[in-house]
């Protein structure tokens, strides 16, 4: 009888082709390994989806939080033209708003003034006027025409990350 590393054993593969290999024959030494390192391949290549996706995440995250702060300012800055419309309709025709003069042309809502989420808005609203009336007309004939800017800004200055401002301008008379 032969030694018993000369044995052969019969396998079969997983087509179910029978296979023959000597008993207790080592690896080749070029094969030894080479799970490991597809191992830490992988997982090195998962490492980096994963940091990626979780970068994406965080820039929608931050995206769409601006884009909810950028309507708010809308918001607060129509709220300040919505102010600035009032105090024009109720102003008798002819008369000149008092909040729009010549020497303070600006108006500041400050922040924390509005309420709810427009809170941290400060809200500038700043005031054009013009007298216009015919030849021959009385002071009661004349209309006053008023551009207004309502400006609405939060998130400290204008370099910083999460700096949101809105302006609306408008043109209205009485």
């Amino acid at each position: 009888m032969s030694r018993k590393d000369d044995l052969t054993r019969y396998a079969t593969d997983s087509a179910g082709n029978a296979r023959q290999r000597r008993a207790g024959r080592p690896f080749k030494a070029v094969e030894r390994g080479f799970s490991i390192i597809t191992a830490i391949f992988l997982l090195v290549v998962l490492s980096f989806l994963g940091v990626a996706m979780v970068s994406f995440s965080t820039t929608q995250h931050q995206s769409s939080a601006l884009d909810v702060m950028g309507t708010r300012a809308y918001q607060a800055a129509r709220a300040g033209e919505e102010r600035a419309a009032f105090g024009v309709t109720n102003t008798a025709s002819g008369l000149e708003w008092a909040g729009c003069t010549a020497t303070d042309p600006a108006r500041t809502i400050a922040a924390g003034t509005l309420p709810g989420t427009l809170s941290p808005f400060t809200v500038e609203v700043r005031c054009a006027r013009l007298a216009a009336s015919e030849v021959g007309a009385t002071s009661t004939d004349t209309v006053w025409i008023y551009d207004i800017a309502a400006s609405a800004a939060a998130g400290g200055e204008l370099a910083d990350q999460g700096y949101v401002e809105r302006v609306i301008s408008v043109r209205m008379g009485n």
